[in-house]
């Protein structure tokens, strides 16, 4: 799905508390608000029940499936939801199907926050180390249906206590047909994030802001790290410095690690440079990998087996943090 531009050294790294800690609901220091518990089982489930449909690639009956149980679920959860239809053209022509899902709370606010991640996946198993499944298509257990299944829950929590602000929740469509490592010719870095490059250019209500964005992408491996992606610090590092604070207060430290990793090509690129929305990036990066990710990354190995529940705890746990503090 994405793929990094640069992989750069860790700056800095601190030791913290274990990911695995599980934290009660309790009353934030910072904000006084009451935050609700992320239900790592509840995300669980709605990651697995993705990946029931098959490889959710565009054009296909498993994304014209998946597209349905995600609507119907976020309609469930109480948020006004959109279908936002595009014909969009990857890099080899092909037109794709394309449907961004936008689910939003409180909608008549103007002070909102954005929360996106794709749910498309990859056509093409184009790291795999047996060339027999190149063009096989991807699971996309982690890459994709990991980030849409912790903010699924994260919607769930919304309906049961509405917080302060607005909340919108876009799953992003079509972020995966990046142009593939087996094509010869031009590899240009606008063939991935076709989805939110279109909603970035024909946002789903005119004029649309939000204070932040949060993009979630591979966000439920076992033991997963999470840096300060560097896009992330160039365009919004306050937002960065937010999200890992919380991280911090909750004791993840072992996920959400004080240190720069790579510039990864993701959504978020064209949420801060089409929609001009300071949005960053958490996603898993591995600065021993020659990728920058994991091994089943853009594999036939991207399965259920590669998503933990306390990692899905940790992000969304966090994520709900950062959401009932915002005034």
């Amino acid at each position: 799905m994405n793929k990094f531009t640069t992989v750069c050294c860790l700056l800095l790294f601190v030791a913290g508390c274990s990911s695995a800690s599980k934290q009660s609901a309790s009353t934030d220091q910072t904000a006084q608000v009451a935050v609700p518990q992320f239900d790592s089982d509840s995300s669980f489930l709605y990651v697995k029940t993705q990946c029931d449909f098959g490889p959710r690639v565009p054009n296909s009956k498993a994304h014209d499936a998946c597209a349905d149980y995600l609507v119907t679920k976020m309609e469930h959860f109480g948020a006004k939801v959109i279908r936002q239809k595009a014909d969009l053209k990857g890099y080899d022509g092909t037109i794709l199907k394309s449907t961004n899902i936008i689910a939003s709370y409180k909608p008549e606010l103007k002070e909102r926050i954005l929360l996106c991640a794709h749910w498309d996946c990859r056509p093409w198993c184009d790291q795999d180390k047996d060339p027999a499944n190149h063009h096989k298509p991807v699971m996309g257990a982690n890459d994709a249906a990991s980030g849409v299944g912790v903010l699924m829950e994260v919607a769930r929590q919304l309906n049961k206590q509405q917080p302060a602000i607005g909340v919108d929740i876009i799953f992003l469509d079509s972020e995966d047909y990046g142009t593939p490592e087996f094509y010869q010719g031009a590899h240009d870095e606008d063939s991935w994030c076709l989805g939110t490059q279109y909603w970035a250019k024909n946002p789903h209500v005119k004029g649309y802001k939000a204070r932040f964005g949060i993009l979630l992408d591979m966000v439920g491996a076992p033991g997963a790290v999470f840096y300060k992606e560097q896009e992330s610090l160039n365009f919004a590092p306050s937002v960065v410095e937010k999200v890992w604070n919380k991280a911090r207060e909750y004791g993840f430290t072992s996920n959400f690690v004080d240190g720069t990793g790579g510039a990864i090509t993701d959504d978020h690129i064209y949420v801060n440079r089409l929609a001009g929305i300071p949005c960053v990036d958490i996603i898993h990066f591995d600065p021993h990998s020659q990728t920058g990710f994991g091994s089943y990354w853009h594999t036939t190995h991207d399965t259920m087996d590669n998503v933990d529940k306390q990692t899905l705890l940790v992000v969304g746990q966090t994520l709900l943090g950062v959401i009932y503090g915002e005034k």
